[in-house]
């Protein structure tokens, strides 16, 4: 019997050839790309999960250190009778010598003279040279023919000198006004030149007499601090007490205003409740991708993020200070439970900040901050400067990734042009193998019709 090649191949059976060649790929490439995709899956959300727990820390981290420049978590110098003189702080140290007793025996003056009176503002002032001497600074102010009393105002501004003159204008008519700065040593005179007219000599002081009138006299600001007398030539003194600024506003001979630190007792207490519930927060979470005891998560072999871990936990032991009775957040009553997280107990913290309110204060928010006092926020930062550092383990971490990540794509990439050219390969051999079997069939054809009619003959 004969065979039909053609029938038993498929040719011209509809045998869909395409999708052979298709079905024939995916079997060989399927497996590996997907592989490869999975792969690539889960290192994006690695990377995505190491980003989402570096983001969290420096979130943390900063919000901490603009939370403590707040003045309710600083101690703030105070007095008890504001209306005598007030305190502030002055940024860059701790103040020292508090509590003081204040009394303020005399204000800073600055002094004050007034020329009679003229007509208005552009009455004629007056023709040549005057003389301002303020210490060891003299400046000449010159008039032409002319020239204003408001004139001579501007020249006087216009000199630099330290004195400050006005045109006052009332029912009486207009004024010149002379004021100098606060003190004794800023007292001054003005003199007239040999070539000053008339007119311009109405504007002269000598220091004890002329013919403007002095008003107030220059003094200097008189105080008793502590018992011992010193004298400012401002009201606004800021180096009787180190780093803080007295401001007198009136005097008072006899009273003594109490200069104290007022702690922020209450405020320090939210300040330590509040960290901690911010710093479970990010535990938390960070357990979660790390995993928790049974469950494998994203990151749970990633070295930065275990470094992290690591360090976050070393915050309740470390220490903030190296001085004082209390210098690490567990003397406060943090401590670390097992999972990482930190509990609080406020019986020991309350104790601690009605014993010593200064020492809690500069523990966790000190004035200036040192490599040995640190303080919270700044043991936070070196924590958070070292993860995110340029070679820190959260950059390395994050460069393993990336680079299996490009490692994968490049797999990808290749496999992709490995499907392709077997693909085509696989096409040309079909393609090759149809025409061959093309050539068969017509032989097949040609030899039945001789088959045929040899039998014919017979």
């Amino acid at each position: 019997m004969a065979i039909d090649i053609a029938s038993t191949l498929g040719v011209g059976s509809g045998i869909n050839t395409a999708q052979l060649v298709a079905d024939l790929t995916s079997a060989s490439f399927d497996p590996r790309e997907n592989a490869v995709g999975t792969r690539m899956t889960t290192a994006n959300a690695r990377i995505s999960a190491l980003a989402s727990a570096k983001s969290s820390l420096d979130t943390f981290s900063n919000a901490l250190t603009e939370l403590l420049k707040s003045s309710s978590y600083n101690g703030q110098p105070v007095s008890n009778d504001a209306s005598i003189a007030t305190v502030s702080l002055i940024a860059g140290g701790i103040p020292k010598g508090l509590p003081a007793q204040l009394e303020v025996r005399q204000l800073a003056a600055a002094q004050v003279l007034q020329s009679s009176t003229l007509t208005s503002a552009t009455a004629v002032a007056g023709t040549g040279d005057l003389t301002l001497t303020v210490g060891s600074t003299v400046k000449t102010i010159s008039l032409t023919a002319g020239a204003t009393l408001a004139d001579l105002a501007t020249k006087i501004n216009a000199s630099g000198a330290g004195v400050t003159a006005t045109v006052v204008t009332d029912q009486s008519g207009a004024r010149l006004v002379l004021k100098g700065e606060s003190g004794v040593d800023k007292a001054f005179t003005l003199t007239a030149e040999p070539n000053a007219d008339t007119d311009l000599q109405r504007f002269t002081w000598d220091g004890s007499a002329g013919s403007m009138t002095r008003s107030q006299t220059a003094a200097n600001a008189k105080i008793r601090l502590d018992n011992v007398d010193m004298e400012f030539a401002s009201n606004e003194i800021t180096t009787a007490i180190p780093y803080v600024r007295i401001d007198l506003n009136k005097a008072a001979i006899g009273t003594t205003v109490t200069l104290a630190t007022d702690q922020p007792t209450s405020s320090m207490s939210d300040l330590v409740q509040e960290f901690v519930a911010a710093y479970n927060n990010l535990k938390r979470a960070l357990n979660t991708s790390m995993g928790t005891s049974g469950s494998a998560g994203l990151l749970s072999s990633d070295t930065g993020a275990r470094e992290m871990s690591r360090r976050l936990a070393t915050l309740a032991t470390m220490q903030l200070s190296d001085t004082g009775t209390y210098k690490t957040l567990s003397d406060l009553g943090v401590r670390t439970e097992r999972d990482g997280t930190l509990t609080l107990n406020t019986k020991t913290l309350n104790a601690a900040l009605a014993a010593d309110p200064e020492g809690v204060t500069q523990l966790l928010n000190p004035t200036v901050s040192s490599t040995t006092k640190p303080g919270l926020g700044g043991a936070l930062k070196g924590i958070t400067d070292y993860l995110n550092g340029t070679s820190g383990p959260l950059a390395s971490s994050k460069a393993v990734y990336d680079k299996l990540k490009t490692s994968l794509q490049d797999q990808l990439d290749k496999l992709t042009d490995d499907r392709a050219d077997y693909s085509a390969r696989l096409t040309k051999t079909y393609s090759a193998m149809q025409t061959q079997l093309l050539r068969l069939k017509s032989t097949q054809s040609y030899l039945d019709q001789q088959i045929s009619a040899w039998n014919g003959g017979d």
